[in-house]
């Protein structure tokens, strides 16, 4: 998958990002680095794209 590709993300997670980044740009964060936060803090939250099975700690 290459870098930058939001098609793994189930379409929670990416209604998370978006509602994140939306948060930073009222911050006055530039729109750039806001996507970047957002994804980066959603990665957190949720531990990064679709997860399968039960081995999910």
């Amino acid at each position: 998958m290459p870098q930058g590709d939001k098609s793994a993300y189930t379409d929670k997670q990416k209604r998370q990002a978006e509602h994140i980044e939306e948060g930073y740009e009222k911050r006055g964060v530039p729109e750039k680095e806001a996507e970047r936060r957002a994804w980066a803090t959603e990665n957190k939250i949720s531990g990064g794209g679709k997860k399968s099975g039960s081995g999910k700690k």
